[in-house]
């Protein structure tokens, strides 16, 4: 009996969470078809006419699928900066002993607990002086940047956990410091490189303040920044901004789909371990 009045408490608990997850999907997806005046009266009905214009004008005013391509290139490329530096740093900080390690490490530690607000005047003045402004290889390299010790304290948490008997073996195979990384550790560090991945890469993909201040020009928008096309002065096209969202969250549910397993097993690992 005890058994079953679980059960029941559990599928009550996932339908409501499922029903909590897709819920902003179909209200996002129903006011994309809206105008401003069904939206204002009411975002939970259903719309009384189907507005594809807002999809049209999402794709001709805010050119939703050239800032969508800009967005991906800029947090795939950053994604894989900060997993191949990542990994560098996180061998050398949990492998090799020398001294300073310590503060090494407690520096990447104190970086994740930087505030981006903070470091907004700062990187935009090294944009101007380095000519990085509307550049797509500093706004990469800032993402990175940012990114880059939450991945070095995963990493490191991780490989530590892995026995260095496995390097020894590998070394007495003939393996050299390159090889024992990217041959014999990357592989069994797969589930955190994933999990490392999607944060990443969400972080890059959806991100506003650095896309707004660095890039100018309408070619080089990100997602975030192209939905402010619709924002004006005196009047918000709460449509359009709808529509965007719709279409921009398509990769991340697709990569999700694609990786959502060693995600998972990753953040059980990481949560072992800890």
């Amino acid at each position: 009996m005890r058994r079953k009045v679980k059960r029941i408490i559990v599928y009550v608990f996932a339908a409501f969470w499922t029903v909590m997850t897709i819920f902003p999907l179909l209200l996002t997806l129903m006011n994309s078809l809206k105008d401003n005046a069904e939206i204002t009266l009411g975002m939970l009905s259903f719309p009384t006419k189907l507005l594809w214009s807002n999809y049209l004008s999402a794709f001709s005013d805010a050119h939703i699928l050239q800032a969508i391509l800009n967005s991906l290139i800029f947090a795939v490329s950053s994604t894989v900066l900060t997993i191949f530096m990542g990994m560098l740093a996180a061998y050398i900080l949990s492998r090799k002993k020398f001294i300073g390690r310590n503060i090494i490490y407690t520096a990447f530690l104190i970086g994740v607990m930087v505030p981006i607000h903070c470091t907004i005047i700062p990187i935009s003045s090294m944009a101007t002086a380095v000519h990085g402004k509307n550049e797509s290889w500093f706004l990469i390299l800032v993402y990175t940047a940012f990114a880059l010790p939450q991945a070095i304290f995963l990493f490191t948490g991780y490989m530590d956990g892995v026995s260095k008997e496995l390097d020894d073996a590998a070394k007495i195979d003939g393996c050299g410091e390159g090889r024992l990384l990217f041959n014999v550790l990357m592989p069994v560090c797969v589930p955190i490189i994933s999990t490392e991945a999607i944060l990443a890469f969400v972080a890059g993909y959806g991100e506003l303040i650095f896309g707004m201040i660095l890039m100018s020009d309408q070619d080089k928008y990100t997602i975030a920044r192209a939905m402010l096309t619709f924002s004006g002065s005196y009047q918000i096209s709460y449509g359009p901004i709808f529509a965007c969202i719709i279409l921009a969250v398509i990769p991340m549910v697709v990569l999700y789909l694609l990786f959502h397993e060693k995600v998972q097993e990753g953040m059980l690992t990481g949560a072992i371990k800890g």
